[in-house]
């Protein structure tokens, strides 16, 4: 009787242990801004409309690639899709400031459509006098490296190519508003 106690504890923890291994807290940053802090107008479309440099870790050991998908959820007509980014290789730990607008980016990462209607990153750009807007850069580490094309690849398709192969997340939220802190 003891022993299958000792048995059923011993199997309760190991499976404890293994559930919270798989619940890796991953970080991401940015050098231009810091969390819940205003986005520098160098990266709106105020300004140079660039993307940030951006840096992640404590990824999950069996991440096979990163998705990103950066968002604005206070636009007047509903969250704005700012930037669609995935197949970002394992390997990489950040993506540099100014990442290029072309679908297909050098190391295999891919982009898809903004709802601005374009390729790659657009900034921060709520209208003028509508009040600070928060913008959520939103990683995921993936099991997979996705089978989606960029002509197909929005927000909403990413998301659905994602489910059940997402392992851990990261979010940095940034504000701006139009006029004002530029």
């Amino acid at each position: 009787m003891m022993r299958g106690v000792a048995l059923a504890v011993l199997a309760f923890t190991l499976c404890a242990t293994a559930a919270q291994a798989k619940e890796v807290t991953m970080k991401i940053t940015s050098t231009a801004f810091s969390q819940k802090a205003f986005i520098p107008k160098k990266y709106t479309c105020a300004g140079e409309d660039i993307s940030p440099a951006l840096a992640w870790q404590d990824a999950p050991a069996e991440t096979k690639s990163f998705a990103l998908i950066a968002d604005d959820p206070d636009a007047p007509m509903g969250t704005w899709i700012h930037w669609v980014l995935y197949n970002v290789p394992a390997a990489d730990n950040g993506l540099a400031e100014h990442v290029p607008v072309p679908a297909r980016l050098p190391g295999g990462a891919l982009q898809g459509e903004n709802s601005f209607g374009k390729t790659g990153y657009g900034g921060p750009c709520p209208p003028p006098g509508h009040g600070p807007h928060r913008y959520y850069f939103k990683l995921y580490a993936l099991d997979a490296v996705l089978d989606l094309s960029p002509t197909d690849a929005t927000a909403e398709t990413l998301q659905k190519a994602m489910k059940g192969h997402v392992l851990g997340s990261a979010e940095l939220m940034g504000r701006y508003e139009r006029g004002k802190r530029e």
